[in-house]
C-alpha cells in the first residue's frame, strides 16, 4: 500500500503499478527497478529526503566543467581526478576526454582497481600522469569470497602496467578481517616490490562514512560491525615498506 505522505510530487511513481516507493515497518522502500527514467525526479523532491546522484555529460560539458578551475591549477599543481566505479570501465568517450585533457597540459590521475580487460587499460597508456592503483590483497581465494572476482586480473594487469613505465601509486585499503594482518599485509608489500617503477605506497584506514550511502541504495554493508582502523594500527606497515625501498604514508 502506497502512503501519499512520503512526498506528494513524486505522485508519478506513487500512481503506476510499479509499486516504485512503498512504506513497511522498516520504513521507506524503493524499487529502483521499477522507476525506468529516475533523472526526471531529480528535483522533485524539495526537502531533498531522495535525491538522485550522477548525470550524463558530454565530453565537451566536462571540458566546460574541468576549465573552471583551471586557475587554480597554477597555484597547487592541481589537475583531474577521475574516479569511480571504475573509470576505465568507460567507452570511447574515455580516451577522447583524456586526449582533450592532455593537449590542454592539465594533469590527469585516475583511481582504479584494474579489474577490466588490459586492453581497456592499454588505449590510456601516455594520457594518464598517475594511476591511483587499488590493490585489496594478493590471496585469490580470499579477494574471490570478498568480491566475487579474480585477483589475478588485477595482478597481472598491474604487472602489465608497472612494465610500461606509467607513474604508479598503489593504494592499500586496509579492512579488517580480510588484509589487516602483519601476514597478509607484507604479502602484499613484497608483491609491490617485485613490480618495475612503483616508487610509492598508501595505506588507507577502514572507515564507516559509507554505511549510511548503503543505506540509501537498500543495500547490505558487509563490514558495518567494524569499528575504523585507527592511523596507529597502520604504522608497522608503513615501516615495513619503508624498509622495502618504498615511499610511504598514511592516507592519500
Amino acid at each position: 500500500m502506497y502512503d501519499q505522505r512520503i512526498c506528494k510530487r513524486f505522485g508519478d511513481c506513487l500512481k503506476t503499478d510499479s509499486k516504485a516507493i512503498t512504506l513497511n515497518n522498516n520504513g521507506i522502500h524503493i524499487n529502483r527497478s521499477g522507476i525506468p527514467d529516475p533523472g526526471k525526479f531529480r528535483s522533485t523532491c524539495i526537502s531533498r529526503a531522495l535525491t538522485i546522484s550522477g548525470e550524463n555529460k558530454s565530453v565537451e560539458e566536462l571540458l566546460l566543467e574541468i576549465e573552471k578551475d583551471r586557475p587554480f591549477y597554477r597555484f597547487s599543481d592541481g589537475g583531474v581526478t577521475l574516479s569511480g566505479g571504475e573509470p576505465l570501465s568507460q567507452g570511447p568517450d574515455l580516451v577522447v576526454l583524456l586526449q582533450e585533457l592532455k593537449k590542454r597540459n592539465i594533469h590527469v590521475s585516475v583511481e582504479t582497481s584494474l579489474y577490466v580487460n588490459w586492453k581497456k587499460v592499454e588505449r590510456c597508456l601516455g594520457l594518464i600522469g598517475t594511476f591511483l592503483v587499488d590493490l585489496k590483497h594478493t590471496n585469490r581465494e580470499k579477494f574471490k569470497l570478498y568480491t566475487q572476482g579474480k585477483i589475478s586480473l588485477v595482478m597481472a594487469n598491474l604487472k602489465k602496467l608497472a612494465d610500461s613505465k606509467e607513474n604508479i601509486i598503489i593504494r592499500i585499503p586496509v579492512i579488517p578481517d580480510f588484509n589487516h594482518s602483519e601476514d597478509e599485509m607484507k604479502k602484499i608489500i613484497d608483491f609491490v616490490t617485485t613490480l618495475n617503477s612503483i616508487p610509492e605506497i598508501h595505506f588507507i584506514p577502514y572507515h564507516t562514512l559509507g554505511i549510511e550511502k548503503y543505506k540509501m541504495l537498500g543495500m547490505d554493508y558487509l563490514f558495518g560491525t567494524k569499528k575504523p582502523v585507527d592511523h596507529s594500527e597502520l604504522t608497522g606497515y608503513t615501516e615495513y615498506a619503508l624498509a622495502r625501498g618504498l615511499k610511504s604514508k598514511i592516507g592519500g
